[in-house]
């Protein structure tokens, strides 16, 4: 009985091991054919476009809606000049390094950062901070192109 097993097993791997198929021929095909497409790209004239004139982009401020999202919070200043009414919160950290280099990389961009912590501990890394709400929307959607997820905090 044991045989039997033992010799079903080797069979199966054995099966296993004959149906598979190396992949190395659809890299192959899939390299020759991005060469192939190079070589038709390499050949074709460069098409160059004509200018066209366009209309001036128009950009329409909004108001910020008074029931933006935020989110309020007993902070600690750490590091910077002092929190106004709403700020932007760009970065929540466990550990005060990794805090201090995103404050050194927004002060190199040119942001007045700074660093608070909550009762829990958090480090947390604040862009700007403004006494309106309205111009502390406008900053964390500047903000989110590079932070998307900048958050405001109400004081």
């Amino acid at each position: 009985m044991r045989n039997y097993f033992v010799l079903g097993a080797a069979v199966c791997v054995a099966l296993s091991m004959v149906s598979c198929k190396s992949s190395e021929s659809a890299y192959k095909k899939a390299y020759e054919k991005a060469k192939a497409q190079q070589a038709v790209e390499q050949t074709q004239p460069a098409v160059v476009a004509q200018p066209t004139t366009v209309a001036p982009v128009q950009t329409v401020t909004t108001a910020p809606v008074a029931n933006e999202n935020t989110r309020s919070e007993s902070l600690t200043l750490v590091s910077g000049a002092g929190l106004k009414a709403y700020s932007v919160v760009v970065g929540s950290f466990s550990i005060r390094a990794n805090a201090d280099n995103l404050q050194r990389t927004l002060t190199n961009n040119g942001y007045a950062a700074q660093i608070a912590t909550n009762p829990q501990g958090m480090f947390r890394v604040i862009a700007s901070t403004f006494d309106d709400l309205g111009s502390a929307v406008q900053s964390r959607n500047a903000l989110r192109s590079q932070y998307p997820d900048a958050w405001l905090l109400r004081k």
